[in-house]
């Protein structure tokens, strides 16, 4: 018998096939209905490098995600639902798998739609009106490099604008090329820095930041400082953003960087696992709303697929 880890596709979905229609009688329209579905279903998995035995859940669920993108009706994802999970619990029966991905697989709702999200050269763009113009003072040069280090962490992490202006100091450690933030729930978790990032948080941190605090002693802890010992507010950081976004011909607000970061990193190939930890989301079903999957560890998928990494 012919195990996991050798069957393919094709003889998955022949042996699937040819059990529907001999032990299951399942009429020529039928058969031809889980054939189209299953084509389309195992050719997507082929370009995702997966296998029967190695595709998860979460390829599964990104695969149905992948076709409300594409325009495809609730029903018609729904029908190919059935027709994956059916695939599975026979290789399952049959002894060729060993678990079952499919097991209670449904297609998602499609209740909300998928976040707007800016390109690559829009967020250049964007992050190009923070260099400072001709005659620029010392205080706009700084305030301008402060702009340059948020956008970076507001997109190169994907932060929260909450968690952006809740840095301190002691959360960043350009050294190892990570930063510590806290997120929803009071949950701390680590997210990697890319180099761009890391480049603009040390110029702000050795020129910009010493020159906004000036001789104030309040405020020295967080990262981002703002009046009065307190943290930059999220509706400062959102004005400003703003402002920059329209020099840009843009209309971006923080939210919207970090739809970019997760729309992007997955269409680069980064798991829905790793993505969920990277923006500190409680449930993966509030991840899945930008879909696609792969698998690998965190700083590898960070490292390979960002598009800033």
């Amino acid at each position: 018998m012919e195990t996991s880890v050798t069957i393919g596709w094709p003889d998955a979905m022949a042996g699937f096939l040819g059990w529907a229609r001999v032990e299951k009688g399942l009429a020529l329209n039928s058969l031809t209905a889980y054939t189209r579905d299953l084509v389309q279903f195992t050719n997507w998995a082929g370009r995702q490098s997966l296998t029967p035995a190695t595709c998860q859940r979460g390829d599964i669920q990104a695969y149905l995600l992948a076709l409300h993108r594409r325009g495809v009706s609730a029903r018609s994802a729904a029908r190919q639902a059935v027709a994956i999970r059916n695939l599975f619990g026979y290789l399952v029966r049959e002894s060729r798998l060993e678990h079952d991905p499919g097991e209670n697989i449904r297609a998602p709702r499609w209740g909300h739609p998928i976040p707007a999200v800016l390109g690559v050269e829009q967020i250049e763009s964007l992050i190009g009106t923070t260099e400072p113009p001709a005659g620029a003072s010392e205080r706009q040069q700084a305030m301008l490099a402060r702009d340059r280090a948020c956008l970076h962490v507001l997109y190169g992490c994907g932060l929260r604008v909450s968690e952006v202006v809740g840095l301190k100091l002691s959360d960043i450690d350009l050294q190892q090329g990570f930063l510590r933030c806290q997120g929803k729930g009071n949950k701390q978790r680590l997210v990697p820095l890319n180099r761009r990032a890391i480049a603009a948080l040390r110029g702000y941190l050795t020129e910009a930041r010493p020159r906004l605090l000036g001789t104030r002693k309040c405020g020295g802890m967080w990262l981002f400082p703002g009046t009065a010992g307190r943290p930059l507010t999220r509706q400062a950081l959102w004005q400003r953003l703003v402002q920059l976004s329209r020099r840009a011909g843009l209309h971006a607000y923080p939210h919207l960087l970090r739809h970019s970061f997760a729309t992007q990193m997955l269409e680069g190939g980064a798991d829905l696992r790793s993505l969920q930890a990277l923006l500190g989301h409680a449930d993966i079903q509030t991840t899945q709303i930008y879909t696609h999957v792969a698998s690998g560890r965190l700083q590898e998928v960070y490292r390979a697929h960002h598009p800033r990494a």
